[in-house]
């Protein structure tokens, strides 16, 4: 049985594009900014190929140095290297204009979007919360641009009080919805969401609409919960997930792939409290029999810390998953391919805003017949999507290029 294993590090973006100053992000580089930490440790993902990849190099400073210092010789992260490359690396392009979760996880499944998702930086119109208001039969505070953790502190006994929504947005395309969970039970909380998916459509449009609970006493520290559900809006077209399960391939979703892809054409799913516990999940499905896909998203790297500006959680972050790959690596098959990559970038030092930032990504596949290789740049990250496709000799139905190609093509049965 042929199993792919491809786990998006949210938000791990390697260097800013060649348009990402009409993005508001001048020299934004995720990687670069926390490869400088003394916390940052990848030395497994050093080996396959990380820092070979087109452009990407650790941070020059500081702990760079210890760094590159960690492993057998510090020549691997420059070009002569001395370790050989074990994953088959290249450089990952967004076509789609846009840099968010939704339009990243989209491309590397297939569907190119022209123009980003709706934002709205000073709030939603009239016209979108008059019908909530009516629908649920609550009242709406709030209805800014607003930091996730700071909009709870400074609405959350007015919340309680009245039992109105919080209702605030980001510089993403995003519709969230904050309740305390004992003034809104979650299942209503989550209704609400529903209701919210289906008035924001067409011009409105948005990617995602957000449960946020939250719990703690009035006049106290309010924290969120991990119980945040997200309501994506549907796919436009047909997707890599679409194919693998119509013809006959399981397609499992690990973490929030479920609700960024709503639930179009995946067969199995999980939710996860973090990263932790989706590589815990990780693990028990390659313990697993089943032929196709288990499509994993990490999203504490984005959530807890790319928002944030926490340069030293992010790494730390990033050195526990590098700590957990040779796990995930003792447990593949003979016939199984795991690919790494990620969806736009958040990086963490860049002060200018606490967006999301317009990056190149890494990409790295592995596997026990795979002969390793540096494809340079690529156009799409559909690319992704196309590779996995060609894996199980199907044809993408989208614009996409296989990476089994040259020594690699004999790997798939593509007719």
């Amino acid at each position: 049985m042929k199993r792919v294993f491809l786990i998006v590090l949210d938000s791990f973006g390697i260097g800013a594009m060649e348009d990402a100053a009409s993005y508001g992000d001048v020299g934004v580089n995720t990687l670069g900014t926390v490869s400088s930490s003394p916390f940052f440790h990848m030395p497994n993902m050093q080996e396959m190929g990380l820092f070979r990849i087109d452009g990407v190099k650790p941070s020059g400073g500081g702990s760079g140095e210890k760094n590159r210092a960690g492993t057998k010789d510090s020549r691997d992260c420059d070009t002569g290297s001395a370790i050989r490359q074990t994953a088959v690396t290249a450089r990952m392009t967004e076509r789609s204009k846009g840099k968010d979760t939704t339009i990243g996880h989209w491309e590397i499944a297939g569907i190119y979007s022209p123009g980003p998702l709706p934002t709205y930086p000073h709030g939603f119109p009239e016209e979108v919360l008059a019908p909530f208001r009516q629908k649920t039969g609550r009242g709406v505070l709030c209805n800014l641009p607003y930091s996730g953790t700071a909009v709870i502190q400074d609405y959350g006994d007015a919340h309680k009080e009245t039992g109105d929504l919080i209702v605030y947005t980001s510089a993403d395309s995003v519709f969230q919805i904050a309740a305390h969970e004992e003034v809104v039970p979650l299942e209503e909380l989550y209704e609400y969401c529903r209701i919210a998916r289906e008035i924001l459509q067409g011009e409105h449009g948005v990617g995602r609409v957000i449960a946020r609970p939250f719990v703690g006493p009035c006049g106290g520290q309010f924290t969120r919960t991990s119980h945040r559900h997200d309501f994506s809006i549907l796919p436009p077209g047909i997707t890599m997930l679409d194919q693998l399960s119509e013809n006959g391939k399981d397609v499992i979703a690990v973490g929030k792939i479920k609700d960024i892809f709503a639930g179009k054409g995946i067969t199995e799913s999980v939710y996860t409290s973090g990263n932790e516990e989706g590589l815990e999940r990780t693990l028990e499905y390659l313990d697993r029999d089943f032929e196709g896909l288990c499509f994993i998203n990490l999203v504490d790297y984005d959530m807890l810390y790319g928002h944030r500006r926490d340069i030293a959680g992010y790494a730390r972050a990033l050195t526990y998953f590098d700590g957990r790959l040779p796990e995930i690596m003792g447990k593949m098959r003979e016939d199984d391919l795991l690919m790494i990559t990620a969806d736009h970038g958040c990086d963490p030092g860049y002060q200018a805003t606490t967006d999301h930032t317009r990056e190149y990504t890494p990409f790295l596949m592995y596997g026990p017949k795979l002969e390793p290789e540096n494809l340079g740049t690529r156009g799409s990250f559909a690319d992704i999507g196309a590779t996995v496709l060609h894996y199980f000799g199907m044809k993408p139905v989208f614009e996409g290029e296989t990476m089994l190609q040259g020594r690699n093509s004999a790997l798939s049965s593509a007719t």
